[in-house]
């Protein structure tokens, strides 16, 4: 079943014209993404000639999907706008919420019961407004989305930083916070800034232990997090038209990691095998109609250096297994080099738990492969030595996956099959860890692995590797041994096919374990369920305009060592309860965050009080005593996740301005969105000029394009040192922080 084909048959009545028409107004060959992107420009937009990551646009997306954790922000900014339903197609997935534990028998019926209020205001907003809605159980929003509704060529935004998973079918899909999906949702153009755009030429063709994962595991690597920021990520060349649809899908999704806007591939006869196998031949057949425009012009192909703002050339039969960590997803190591980095940076040598999964590494065949692995060890004699879990992406996936007997292969070795969710990928793992004191290593096929993210725990050094590479480790329980380099271990090569050789299980097979509801038309009759007593739902309160002056004498809240992530700024795991309660999630901010003045982690002196404090009760302080505060961090603040509460927080609890060296993309615009004045140091030397006890004036009122802002640092021994900032704002934003939100200026 195809949903939405008379949207997708209308876009793809008129793509190939307004590729032409773009092409000839631009005056040269362009590349994919440049069709993409401006194909769906809004309808006021008659140049292109725009100035790569620096100058903005307005586009009019396909559609919206979210997932559960940030869903609930977005939807209950959307009931402000005063809608009766969405523009666009828009999909909620239950996904973030579910905990792992026992396994899925156990953890599903827990979890249904536990988030039961919060998947009623989710199921009763999305019949409301017209939104599908598949329920706990039914997969990873990423994995739901590739099987059902991405298209080649089509544009769309999520409230997940991996949304761009499905550039794996072709797609321009962009990670974004609620506010921005919102805009969307409602009809209004949104707004991007102009990516640049990174070549990666690939050749040759993967074999042996090498995956799609080891691609952007190496790409990493080279770009590190913060190489691709306003940047798409675009490959071409022979090797792309090798690799599968869920294979691109791996590496579009962990482009993430390095700041990608989005990453896509070129249609190929791999993306149509997979729309035919997931029952859309009738879109295959639809872009096989314009499919010259559905890849860059050859032009572009044969002169790269010409057309992207970066090249870079991959030879696929030369790239070897990867392992990157810990603690950052850049820190990439061949896995036969991976003994050497182990002793040099002494890392914990033993593997306590290897975990296959998560919505960048959980198709059919990353199961098949992995599978294969397990098999093949064991008829070698081998027995797991570390603890393995493996999550399905999707009901699709594990029904398929369990009918063809690749999930009884996991079992038998003793493994632990879990829901069909993002559960330790996104910090929903309730470890059983007898030592949590002693450094452990644990390999996962997951995107990040910043500390604590997994289980809560510092001492846990998280690596990411391809779901075959960590199966692998899963036997040896050693990081410095591995099958890939280690004949002798009697392991063959990991083999699986990419699409299903009898076809995927029937869909009413799923529809049967998960009863999702998949389309349905909007019915104001339906009351959106929030308790008024809630400690998980919180209906909006919109933010106060700016008053028009000058921020006088703001104290520095915090000054931040280091990196900074969504995850530092506002934790997920236990915390994802309270993703629709801006008050009590708001308790969290900047828990992770390093104090430069003390080294502690989370904690803050409080002026207003002499003592010592978690960052957001000085937050809380300053606010109503002293008119807010100001965050001051170093760079690349903000990597990671989409998650609009990190920017929603410091709102609330009063921060005026976030005063950094360098923003992640998405970060720097939910800052923005939210009304917070988002600057960075003109010089970066100046953090240093930043002492315990500052205060800060911020000459906000000549806040104009392309014009530096001054700020005063008012020192406690009686001193000032008076600093620039610059900033990335236009009119439009602008406007913005006046009104207070980019949703009370719409």
């Amino acid at each position: 079943m195809t949903y939405d084909i008379n949207m997708i048959k209308d876009f793809y009545a008129s793509y190939a014209q307004k590729v032409n028409m773009i092409r000839s107004k631009v005056g040269r060959p362009l590349t994919y993404a440049e069709k993409v992107l401006f194909s769906h420009a809004s309808s006021d937009v008659d140049d292109y000639d725009y100035s790569r990551g620096t100058d903005y646009a307005t586009f009019q997306p396909n559609r919206v999907c979210m997932q559960d954790a940030t869903a609930q922000m977005a939807i209950l900014q959307f009931m402000n706008a005063g809608r009766a339903q969405t523009v666009v197609p828009s999909t909620v997935h239950c996904d973030h919420l579910i905990q792992a534990y026992k396994g899925s028998e156990v953890d599903l019926p827990a979890a249904r019961k536990v988030n039961s209020e919060v998947y009623n205001f989710l199921q009763s907003a999305a019949k409301r407004y017209g939104m599908g809605f598949w329920g706990p159980g039914a997969g990873i929003i990423h994995q739901v989305v590739l099987e059902n509704y991405a298209f080649p060529g089509g544009m769309m935004v999520g409230t997940d930083s991996h949304t761009p998973n499905a550039g794996g079918l072709g797609m321009a899909a962009i990670g974004v916070g609620g506010a921005d999906a919102v805009d969307v949702m409602v009809g209004t153009p949104w707004e991007l800034k102009v990516p640049r755009l990174i070549g990666v030429k690939l050749t040759g063709k993967l074999s042996g232990w090498t995956s799609p994962k080891d691609v952007i595991l190496y790409l990493a690597g080279k770009l590190t997090t913060k190489g691709a920021t306003n940047a798409i990520i675009e490959y071409f060349g022979p090797g792309a038209a090798t690799i599968p649809a869920t294979g691109k899908a791996t590496i579009c999704n962990m482009g993430a990691e390095v700041g990608a806007t989005t990453s896509m591939f070129a249609y190929d006869a791999q993306m149509a095998a997979y729309l035919k196998c997931t029952g859309r031949a009738d879109v295959a057949e639809l872009a096989d109609e314009v499919a010259m425009d559905l890849r860059a012009d050859a032009e572009v192909e044969a002169n790269p250096e010409q057309y992207y703002d970066q090249c870079i050339t991959i030879n696929l039969d030369e790239l070897t297994p990867y392992v990157n960590g810990p603690f950052t997803p850049d820190a990439a190591c061949q896995v036969s080099e991976m003994a050497a980095k182990v002793k040099n940076e002494n890392l914990p040598r033993q593997v306590d738990v290897c975990l296959i999964g998560s919505c960048t590494n959980s198709s059919y065949q990353d199961m098949a492969r992995a599978a294969s692995v397990v098999k093949s060890m064991l008829a070698a004699g081998h027995a797991l030595k570390s603890q393995l879990i493996v999550c399905p992406g999707s009901e699709l996936v594990r029904t398929t996956a369990e009918r063809d007997g690749i999930l009884d292969v996991f079992v038998k070795a003793g493994a632990t099959i879990m829901t069909n969710a993002c559960g330790p990928c996104i910090g929903q793992w309730k470890r059983e860890n007898p030592h949590p004191e002693r450094p452990n290593s644990i390999v996962t096929s997951f995107n990040r692995n910043f500390a604590k993210r997994a289980d809560g725990n510092p001492n846990t050094y998280a690596f990411v590797a391809s779901p075959e590479t960590a199966v692998g480790y899963a036997f040896t329980g050693d990081l410095t041994k591995h099958p890939s380099f280690m004949p002798e271990l009697n392991c063959c090569m990991p083999q699986g096919e990419a699409l299903p050789a009898n076809g995927y299980a029937s869909d009413a097979a799923c529809v049967q374990a998960i009863k999702p509801a998949y389309n349905i038309q909007p019915d104001a009759s339906v009351e959106v369920e929030i308790k008024p007593d809630s400690e998980r739902l919180q209906r909006l309160q919109p933010f106060a305009a700016w008053n028009g002056e000058d921020f006088q004498q703001l104290p520095l809240l915090i000054k931040v060592k280091g990196k900074c992530t969504t995850d530092h700024i506002s934790m997920a795991g236990p915390w994802l309860r309270y993703r629709g309660h801006l008050q009590n999630i708001s308790r969290n901010m900047l828990l992770g965050a390093v104090n430069a003045f003390t080294g502690e982690t989370g904690c803050v002196k409080d002026l207003t009080t002499g003592q010592d404090s978690e960052v957001w009760q000085a937050a809380a302080h300053y606010r109503d005593a002293k008119g807010g505060s100001v965050i001051v961090a170093e760079d690349n603040y903000g990597e990671g996740s989409s998650r609009e509460h990190a920017a929603m927080e410091p709102r609330y609890l009063g921060v005026k301005v976030v005063l950094v060296k360098s923003f992640a993309r998405i970060h720097e615009t939910n800052l923005k969105k939210q009304g917070v004045l988002a600057l960075t140091f003109a010089n970066p030397a100046d953090y240093e000029k930043v002492k315990e006890g500052d205060a800060f004036t911020v000459k906000c009122s000549s806040l104009a394009v392309g014009k530096q802002v001054q700020i005063d640092i008012h020192h406690a021994n009686g001193g000032t040192d008076t600093i620039w900032a610059n900033h990335t704002y236009n009119n439009l934003q602008i406007a913005w922080f006046k009104a207070g939100s980019a949703l009370a200026a719409s």
